[in-house]
């Protein structure tokens, strides 16, 4: 699957290779205080500009092009960089003021936006507002948003009295607003925790109508979904490759650890696994761009692939050794960022819930 690529997307696979190995790699070394130049030598390469729409400058780039440029990125271990620009999110598509307002601004670089999604496992009741007049008041909290430390707005799931759930845009400097905690996850990454206290936010700051909430953030999270995928099959590629250099050195007993037969059996297993999790990954990308319900593939895309890399970096830590464990080495610093992405987008486990809802009682999803 990955092999069956227009001459434009493999085009694009061979660029996005040459720019990773000779611009991004030696720009590596020095992040994050090459930000600015990594940021400037992606919009160069025409890659910085493929998650924006045509609308505001950007390529709009396909679900299939997302992923081979993903891929491509991460089997050179590089695929945390800066490399593309903010997408319009759940703001794909809003009017006026939000598009002036909001949108605009996020994709100049000049605002930076946040998804709030996930409610506190203690909150007393989810996050609510009401409509009085022209304004909608909100209380509640959202507890794990990533980057909201640095956001000038967040795009939050707000149930709204007699209409139902909305993605609602909240600034962070508006009255109400509190940050409870900002907080740093396994992988580096950090997280605020937010606090709504009579917040007071237009009526027009709600994306869409009440009662498309869920399906707007929930369409945003299936194309995250594909994303992180894409990126695991990449990174498992690296991995491969390291261990592969690894095993075909001599090991300190004179042979090289690739002339075992219980390490090549170990290496076999990752090489399969690796192998069908990029198919699907591709595979996947494919039947969302065809405009077909792709939910629960991206589910069992994810599911499969960040398990897979989490596998495959574990075992190599094992066969490399102790040192793989030192603070720094890419094996210690790679098994931090992938171990993070099982609870990314969704935990396993309540996708897994998610998909078997999906065949059984919605009748949606292929093998």
């Amino acid at each position: 699957m990955p092999e069956l690529l227009t001459p434009e997307l493999s085009r694009l696979r061979d660029e996005t290779d040459a720019f990773a190995r000779d611009v991004l790699a030696p720009l590596a070394t020095e992040f994050p205080a090459s930000r600015k130049r990594i940021i400037d030598a992606s919009k160069a390469a025409g890659l910085f500009s493929m998650t924006q729409p045509r609308a505001f400058g950007g390529s709009e780039a396909s679900t299939l092009a997302m992923t081979v440029a993903r891929d491509t990125l991460a089997s050179h271990n590089l695929s945390h960089l800066p490399v593309f620009g903010p997408g319009p999110g759940v703001l794909a598509g809003v009017g006026e003021p939000l598009k002036s307002s909001h949108l605009a601004p996020l994709m100049a670089g000049e605002k930076r936006g946040a998804f709030a999604f996930t409610e506190p496992d203690d909150a007393p009741h989810p996050t609510s507002g009401r409509i009085e007049g022209n304004t909608l008041t909100i209380n509640g909290q959202k507890s794990y948003v990533t980057g909201g430390d640095q956001a000038d707005f967040i795009t939050a799931l707000v149930e709204v009295e007699g209409g139902g759930p909305a993605m609602v845009v909240i600034d962070t400097d508006a009255a109400g607003v509190r940050t409870r905690e900002v907080f740093s996850s396994l992988d580096g990454t950090q997280h605020s925790w937010f606090e709504f206290d009579n917040v007071c936010v237009p009526a027009a700051h709600i994306v869409g109508k009440p009662g498309e909430g869920l399906p707007r953030a929930l369409r945003q999270i299936g194309d995250v979904r594909i994303s992180v995928a894409a990126e695991s099959v990449g990174l498992m590629r690296w991995v491969l490759d390291y261990l592969t250099a690894h095993l075909e050195v001599p090991h300190r007993s004179g042979t090289p650890l690739g002339r075992r037969e219980g390490v090549r059996l170990r290496y076999a297993d990752l090489r399969i696994k690796a192998y069908a999790a990029r198919s699907m990954v591709y595979r996947t990308s494919r039947l969302a761009d065809a405009g077909e319900n792709a939910v629960n593939e991206a589910i069992a895309c994810k599911v499969f692939a960040t398990e897979t890399v989490g596998e495959v970096v574990d075992t190599a830590i094992q066969l490399v050794g102790g040192r793989a464990l030192t603070v720094g080495h890419p094996l210690e610093t790679l098994y931090r960022r992938v171990r993070a992405l099982r609870l990314a987008e969704g935990a396993n486990d309540i996708l897994r819930l998610n998909l078997a809802r999906g065949r059984l009682d919605l009748d949606k999803g292929r093998i």
